[in-house]
């Protein structure tokens, strides 16, 4: 949105749409306490000082809209690094309606989406990555994805962002002088130092580029497939994972004929189970659209669970089935289901084929012991949880440009190339990782990275 518009003071519903005990108003810009106060029947709020609460009644004209509490923040010491005030209500959409309109009539004008935040990054209260990490925080809803957010938050992602791009910025500034003495012969920027700052930039960009796939993990769970021939106990295994009957459970095979799925949390971290159709050869046309999905599905995977019946498969079989998932070039287990239904010293030898994991779906037994198994399959257990982590696909997007332009100049070095070309593919590095933090910005970019916040963030 232009800038101009942060002259206006914007006001908007914080708290979810719907009745509830409790809805929270929010106000922010030069005259937000001026305006507030417009309604407010108590204590002059323009007189009060920052951080306080004041209870009052809000009345339109002589009618009572309700008895309120409200909360003072004046500038820098806000959210927003302007005045603002919080107006905690009744949760009647009536009343939130009242109030927001005699704001409006006071000199306010409804937020737009993200607009509280996208005002607290122009501000300076926090860079860009930070604030998209806001949106982050308040969409968690698993352990792992909240302690993600909060460390991009507190802004570990931005300073490895911002102390790589500085030591860039320094060895651009001497080429670039170089530059001005071309006749002269001069080199500035020692190419040896250059080189190794390349190794260790490159070091931390790949770094973060690999992280990727375990933070969008973290973020929108884990997509984890369940499959096997017919009758294997695949929709047993689901249901036992998500605790519910989710799935039809029957000893007719082919009863699983299209994709079923849900989602669980395991030790803080969001799996999405997907199970499938028994994969076989069949002349039911159903049946087999049931199977080219789950196929599919297996190549969309993150993890791919393969359940076998204990009873009626071989060693030979999982032997071939474990050749033809590993083509896939995706982490897989191999399950054992039914266990409880044969002693272990009747099972075939899978030795061979080992690791496999033994279960019981129907009894659940040894399923909590499996949960285990997968969650230490996708996530990296050595992952330190202050350990910064990608997850949002813009910076990644940025981060392999920046690799790429860094492999430049580390070409460019090598061969060697002139200087002037040095410096414009670090500058390429240096403008990718402003992009990432707010430092180099549009307003179209930031128009589309704030209007997907709520209204009233």
């Amino acid at each position: 949105m232009p800038l101009p518009f942060l002259h206006d003071t914007i006001t908007a519903l914080a708290t979810p749409q719907g009745v509830g005990a409790i809805a929270v108003i929010r106000t922010s810009g030069k005259e937000a306490i001026e305006i507030t106060n417009r309604i407010f029947n108590g204590k002059d709020l323009t007189q009060q000082s920052s951080h306080t609460l004041h209870f009052g009644e809000i009345r339109n004209q002589e009618a009572i809209i309700d008895e309120v509490l409200i909360s003072i923040f004046k500038a820098p010491t806000s959210f927003t690094k302007e005045n603002a005030t919080e107006i905690s209500c009744h949760g009647s959409s009536f009343i939130i309606q009242q109030i927001l309109q005699l704001l409006i009539e006071a000199g306010a004008r409804l937020a737009k989406p993200g607009e509280f935040t996208q005002r607290a990054f122009l501000n300076g209260r926090f860079d860009l990555a930070q604030a998209e990490a806001v949106a982050d925080l308040i969409a968690a809803d698993s352990r792992a994805s909240h302690e993600v957010a909060i460390n991009q938050m507190r802004g570990g992602f931005s300073k490895q962002i911002s102390s790589l791009r500085e030591e860039l910025i320094q060895f651009a500034a001497l080429i670039e002088l170089e530059l001005d003495f071309s006749e002269e012969d001069v080199e500035f920027a020692n190419r040896e130092q250059l080189k190794a700052l390349l190794e260790r930039s490159l070091q931390t960009i790949t770094h973060l580029i690999q992280s990727f796939s375990t933070g969008k993990a973290m973020k929108e769970g884990i997509p984890t497939v369940i499959v096997g021939k017919p009758n294997a106990g695949k929709s047993t295994l689901l249901n036992a994972l998500l605790e519910e009957e989710k799935a039809i459970v029957s000893d007719i095979e082919g009863t699983t004929r299209d994709s079923i799925e849900d989602e669980t949390i395991i030790e803080g971290v969001k799996f999405r189970f997907i199970d499938t159709a028994g994969l076989r050869d069949t002349s039911d046309t159903i049946e087999a659209i049931g199977v080219q999905r789950a196929k599919e599905k297996m190549e969309q995977a993150t993890l791919i669970l393969y359940l076998f019946d204990v009873l009626t498969t071989t060693p030979d079989d999982i032997a071939l089935i474990k050749k033809e998932i590993k083509s896939l070039d995706k982490p897989f287990l191999l399950i054992g289901n039914k266990v409880d239904q044969v002693q272990t010293a009747d099972l075939p030898p899978f030795e061979k084929v080992n690791p496999i994991h033994w279960i019981s779906a129907q009894s659940s037994q040894d399923v909590s012991h499996l949960e285990k198994v997968i969650l230490n399959t996708v996530i990296d257990q050595d992952l330190n949880r202050n350990e910064v982590v990608v997850t949002n696909t813009r910076h990644y997007e940025a981060l392999v440009q920046v690799e790429r332009a860094l492999q430049k100049v580390k070409q460019g070095i090598q061969q060697p190339i002139s200087s002037d070309l040095l410096a414009l593919d670090i500058r390429e590095a240096i403008r990718k990782l402003g992009e990432i933090t707010g430092e180099v910005t549009t307003d179209d970019l930031l128009g589309y990275i704030f209007s997907k916040f709520c209204i009233g963030k």
